[in-house]
Formats: structure tokens, C-alpha cells, sequence
């Protein structure tokens, strides 16, 4: 009888402990971003901090800034983590998120090749600089895919006065990424606007460099929303919330300041 009970207890051991590591297994979330927050290496500095603390693992689908909101909007993502103000409060006022807070901050950058046929370097002033470029027909190369780079893009333009298009010979639409798009105008000399984390992490930089910065108006936002479960009732909401709670904590900006490439900080945390 005893052996009988030493084997019922060994095998409801195994069961409880089964049980508990398929419930830690469940703890997930998806977080639909922006390239920008992933391939600057931030995902792979901050998450390891957040799923130690908590047990929740977390997946990044990164993509434009369009694109996740949308997968959002389809309820394929828990968390939305992006950089387009305009795009995220209409996000909320659709009823997609209960709301939006803000995260932390970087910049734009305009990047051109050294030689600089525009005549742009040093400017700080980047409407006047993406109306030189237009004017000297320089090659120019757009993301297009929008993106939160790609939507200040376009307003920077607008700004200028400058009617931009695929149909323009100058102007070149990859449809990508961050890293992708800089390899393409690497490849062809021409300029493009990125955000500073990509750029000073992006490796293949051929005859590029930073020739436009500092204009207040490349200041550039980042905003974290929880999928709201009105809309999509499977929505791990708990778990959601858990990563916002964190990221926006005094940890979780602390972990964001600390990150830094070459011994300059990427990201400025500002959540109040």
C-alpha cells in the first residue's frame, strides 16, 4: 500500500509540475512595432530584463508603423509599440486602444553621400534642405511603406512644398525597412531619411553620412497602446498591460536609457 502511495503522489507531482510549466509556457504576448525599435538591437536589450522579472515571453512581429497598427486593428498583437502620433491617437479614437502613452523620444536624421550634390551638409533646417535636394533632381530614397519614418517623411515634404512621387526619376520607393531602404541608397549614392537608433547601428554605410540634424522638427515620438479587449475579446490584456506597466516604470526607462552603441544613448526615455 505504501509503494501504491509513494506512486499516486510521485505521479500527481509530475501532473502539478506539468500544469505549472504549461502555464508558464501560455504567459506570451505578441507586440506589433516598428523596424526601427528592432533593429537597433532596443527588443533584444530590453525584453530579457522584462521576461526575467515576469515569466511573460514576448514576441515582436516588426514592421512599419502602418502595418502594426493595422495588425493591431486585426487583433494579431496585444501591444502596440510605435512612432506616428497622428496614426496612434486615431488608433484610439477608433476604440482599437483605451489609450496611448508615450515612451520615450530620438530624432530623424537626414543622411546623404559626402559629396553631397545638394549642397545640404551641415543645414539644420530640413525643409529647406529636402527642397535643395528636389531641386538638384539628387536621388532621394523613401521607405514608402507607411511607416512612422515614412509618414514624417511625406509631411516634411508637404511642408517644403514639395510635391513628391514614384514617377519621378529622382525619387525611389523601396516598399521596406529601415536597414533595407539605407542599403538601397548606400548602393545608390542617394539620400535618405532615417531614425538616428537605425543609423548608428546600420553597418554598411558605404559613402553616407549625416548631413542634416538638430531641427526641432525630427524630434521623434514613440507611443505604447494595449489592444483594447472590447474589440478583440482574446486580447491577453493582463499580460498586455503587465509590458506597459513595466516599459513605462522606473525600471523599464532606466533599461531604455542604459542602452547605447558605441557610447552614445539611442533612446530618451519620457514617459510621464
Amino acid at each position: 500500500m505504501k509503494r501504491r502511495s509513494v506512486l499516486r503522489l510521485s505521479v500527481l507531482a509530475i501532473f502539478a509540475f506539468s500544469g505549472i510549466s504549461l502555464a508558464n509556457a501560455q504567459k506570451s504576448i505578441v507586440v506589433s512595432s516598428t523596424t526601427s525599435t528592432e533593429q537597433s538591437g532596443l527588443f533584444k536589450h530590453l525584453l530579457p530584463v522584462f521576461e526575467k522579472k515576469t515569466g511573460i515571453q514576448v514576441k515582436v512581429v516588426a514592421v512599419g508603423t502602418g502595418q502594426a497598427l493595422d495588425i493591431g486593428r486585426r487583433g494579431d498583437a496585444d501591444v502596440v509599440f510605435v512612432h506616428d502620433k497622428v496614426a496612434e491617437e486615431k488608433f484610439v479614437a477608433e476604440g482599437f486602444a483605451p489609450n496611448r502613452i508615450e515612451v520615450m523620444y530620438n530624432d530623424f536624421v537626414l543622411i546623404g553621400p559626402k559629396a553631397d550634390p545638394a549642397k545640404i551638409n551641415g543645414g539644420k533646417d530640413i525643409q529647406a534642405a529636402l527642397k535643395k535636394i528636389a531641386d538638384s533632381k539628387s536621388a532621394f530614397v523613401s521607405r514608402g511603406d507607411k511607416s512612422g519614418t515614412h509618414a514624417a517623411e511625406l509631411r516634411y515634404w508637404k511642408a517644403a512644398g514639395v510635391d513628391v512621387s514614384a514617377t519621378q526619376p529622382w525619387y525611389k520607393e523601396t516598399g521596406s525597412g529601415m536597414g533595407p531602404a539605407l542599403n538601397t541608397a548606400s548602393g545608390m549614392n542617394g539620400y535618405i531619411l532615417s531614425d538616428r537608433a537605425t543609423w548608428l547601428t546600420f553597418k554598411n554605410r558605404g559613402d553616407l553620412a549625416i548631413l542634416v540634424q538638430g531641427d526641432p522638427r525630427l524630434f521623434n515620438q514613440y507611443g505604447v497602446m494595449l489592444v483594447s479587449p472590447r474589440k478583440h475579446s482574446h486580447v491577453k490584456h493582463v499580460e498586455g498591460q503587465a509590458f506597459i506597466d513595466w516599459i513605462i516604470s522606473k525600471e523599464g526607462q532606466a533599461t531604455i536609457a542604459s542602452y547605447q552603441v558605441g557610447g552614445e544613448q539611442l533612446f530618451f526615455p519620457n514617459a510621464k
